[in-house]
């Protein structure tokens, strides 16, 4: 049976505090330590970056995560390192999460051939096969079979591998959303599905395209697991992770999970998100997922404020790091452009 929610929000309305955004006392000292760094990182490396594009040194698209790193520093935490990671196009936060160093991250930005796609993938396509990250896809909902596709070849291989595909809620519209969730379903594939609802897919509301507002229960139209989670809070994201991933392991099939977040930027660099009130915005902000760590480590002590500068100090100097390696790395040679477009032993008839 599908597992849902019984309270009726409206999208526009943040997730409230309720028993399935408490603080979960079994957390570890270390377990918040590591979500507090590794957001931080990721928001303050994304806040430099959007610096930097005003200033032109990053071209093309650009789309922060600014608001939602919680997704992806406790999702990191409640799997293992075999999993299997794949987003859209909003995606530095996941290789920097994963463990990615920064720099890679940001001479792709750049466009440098010491990114981590050789500087031909730029913001919307990072990749890393060291860590299980399948990109960044540029395609709405693009990612969604693929990521299906990717847990049927770990089931196909009998391994306990676990593939976490997120996707935008506007993605859901797409028919290539409904025909993953049936096969994946029909084949119990080990997979979860994680809607980031931030509530606008780029200008328009949830609401104003479906009736459907809380995501999750689409799920129940090929009678998989769903719940709706707040996704401002490290501790329920994890929770209902770790709870899809075991389920996935035991040969149960997927979960579809509607994390309910919030981008603080506009959907791309060049959205002056004037759709949404500031009232909106400040009521989403007060429920910072940063904050909310910082705030149980200082009520637990686990951090002295030396120690917190410490890390604050460090992860500046990360940012600082992966600027001046994207600024000194070189543009990629133009014969670069005939390179990686084809597997050259199974076309041995193309030249280099």
């Amino acid at each position: 049976m599908a597992t849902k929610t019984t309270t009726k929000s409206k999208s526009k309305t943040a997730p409230k505090k309720s028993s399935t955004s408490s603080k979960n006392n079994t957390f570890s000292k270390e377990t918040y330590m590591q979500w507090y760094e590794s957001m931080l990182l990721m928001r303050k490396f994304e806040e430099k970056a959007g610096q930097l594009y005003i200033q032109q040194k990053i071209r093309g698209f650009c789309h922060l995560y600014i608001g939602q790193e919680a997704l992806v520093a406790a999702a990191v935490t409640a799997v293992t390192k075999d999993d299997n990671f794949i987003t859209a196009y909003r995606d530095h936060a996941h290789p920097i999460g994963l463990g990615m160093d920064p720099k890679y991250v940001m001479a792709e930005l750049y466009g440098k051939e010491t990114g981590c796609s050789k500087g031909k993938g730029g913001s919307m396509h990072m990749f890393d096969k060291e860590r299980n990250f399948f990109g960044g896809h540029g395609i709405v909902g693009g990612q969604i079979p693929l990521g299906a596709g990717i847990a049927f070849a770990d089931k196909y291989r009998g391994n306990k591998n676990v593939t976490l595909c997120y996707m935008g809620d506007g993605a859901v519209r797409q028919g290539a959303f409904h025909e993953a969730l049936n096969m994946a379903m029909n084949w119990k594939l080990p997979v979860i599905f994680i809607i980031e609802n931030n509530n606008y897919a780029m200008g328009t509301s949830v609401e104003r395209v479906s009736n459907v507002t809380e995501l999750h229960n689409m799920a129940d139209g090929y009678d998989m697991p769903n719940e709706q989670v707040d996704g401002m809070a490290c501790e329920p994201v994890y929770d209902a992770i770790k709870r899809a991933a075991d389920r996935a392991r035991n040969g149960e099939g997927p979960t579809l999970l509607e994390m309910r977040t919030y981008r603080y930027k506009g959907h791309s660099m060049s959205d002056p998100a004037k759709y949404r009130t500031k009232e909106e915005l400040e009521e989403y902000k007060s429920l910072d997922p940063i904050d909310n760590v910082l705030q149980t480590i200082k009520s637990k002590k686990y951090a002295t404020e030396a120690e917190l500068q410490e890390i604050q100090e460090r992860v500046k100097q990360q940012v600082q790091e992966s600027v001046d390696f994207a600024e000194e790395s070189d543009f990629p040679d133009a014969s670069e452009l005939f390179k990686d477009v084809y597997r050259q032993e199974d076309y041995p008839f193309i030249k280099d």
